[in-house]
């Protein structure tokens, strides 16, 4: 069973997939957010093609733990793509993905172009990897 994970941003989202037996995550691509139309459609046109079953989605939190504004966004979004394309949505805490990405990229020594342009494919790689962990345990 293949999962997929999102990194939702306002203006690109991130995609990982998981591994066929789902051990580890790759980023594959970035969308360029359009409209939620469209973005629903690449999303699903990447479900397709991977057959995935579920969708993780990153939740912005607080750093207390509660969910603000940003966070109940990305929850609209992910229940309209639950309705549209059929699928299970499960969030996932994304606190500090960002981050984790920067600083792993940081450290591959890549130019802050190559950087600024894979930063949320990264970041969904590590929203996805956790989920896959937590699961595995």
């Amino acid at each position: 069973m293949r999962i997929l994970g999102l990194d939702v941003g306002s203006k690109t989202i991130g995609v990982a997939v998981s591994d066929p037996l789902g051990y580890t995550a790759q980023g594959i691509t970035t969308i360029r957010r359009t409209n939620r139309g469209k973005d629903i459609e690449e999303i699903k046109k990447i479900r397709d093609e991977y057959n995935a079953e579920v969708i993780v989605i990153g939740l912005p939190k607080n750093m207390n733990g509660t969910i603000g504004s940003s966070g109940e966004i990305i929850m609209a979004f992910g229940k309209l793509i639950e309705e549209e394309l059929k699928i299970e949505i499960k969030f996932w805490d994304e606190r500090l993905t960002t981050v984790a990405a920067h600083k792993a990229m940081l450290e591959a020594d890549l130019s802050r172009s190559k950087r600024k342009k894979i930063v949320d494919k990264v970041a969904s790689t590590y929203i996805l990897q956790g989920y896959l962990d937590m699961i595995s345990r």
